[in-house]
């Protein structure tokens, strides 16, 4: 069993709080499990050129952190929202927002490596628990071929729903349609995306969209 399965199969349920309809696990409970099975684990807190913990496009305001287990980084982009989940207008925004949102990054960063993934799914058990859900195979083709070659990639479903989300999280950030999205994503396929290859996905269409 590789460090992902171990984490992914840990009962977070009874760490959790419901907030507006929405699950949230204790960012301290979630680093405080890493730590006891990962000692080497460690965070980082993105700051912008001018030294700040957050980052702005002038409208609203986004955290970038990420957690680092067996020398593996998971990078988290969050926006600054407010009770409802809204995005916070800039001029609007305290010191408590943005420690609010660092928090909830770090958590969702620390997910990614496995922590309570499935709560961002919206399941109430980890995988262990329930029945195995089968993975879905996905075809992709090489671009630079006049007849494609196919590879047959494997891809979690929970993993697939937490790349939606992130994607709708962003685009409501940027006030981002459709179309917005595809003028820039094309015929890119997030399921065929390796992790760091959606990371570097996302990176693009945030400095895309920063200066649009």
């Amino acid at each position: 069993m590789n460090y992902f399965e171990a984490l992914n199969q840990i009962n977070v349920s009874d760490k959790t709080e419901q907030k507006n309809g929405l699950t949230y696990l204790s960012w301290a409970w979630a680093w405080a499990e890493l730590k006891k099975r990962h000692p080497d684990a460690n965070y980082k807190v993105y700051e912008n050129a001018d030294g700040w913990c957050y980052h702005t496009d002038g409208r609203t305001c986004w955290v970038k952190t990420g957690v680092t287990v067996e020398g593996l980084e998971h990078i988290e982009y969050l926006p600054v929202m407010d009770y409802r989940n809204n995005s916070i207008p800039c001029e609007k925004l305290t010191s408590m927002d943005a420690n609010k949102a660092i928090q909830r990054s770090l958590t969702k960063a620390c997910a990614r490596h496995g922590i309570g993934l499935y709560i961002y799914a919206g399941e109430d058990l980890p995988e262990q628990i329930q029945e195995k859900t089968p993975v879905e195979s996905v075809k992709i083709p090489k671009p630079t071929d006049k007849e494609p070659t196919k590879v047959t990639l494997s891809i979690d479903p929970v993993e697939y729903k937490r790349r939606r989300d992130d994607l709708k999280s962003l685009m409501q950030t940027y006030g981002k349609t459709n179309e917005d999205y595809t003028a820039i994503a094309g015929d890119r396929d997030i399921k065929a995306m390796t992790t760091q290859g959606f990371d570097e996905f996302k990176a693009e269409l945030t400095n895309r969209w920063l200066v649009s």
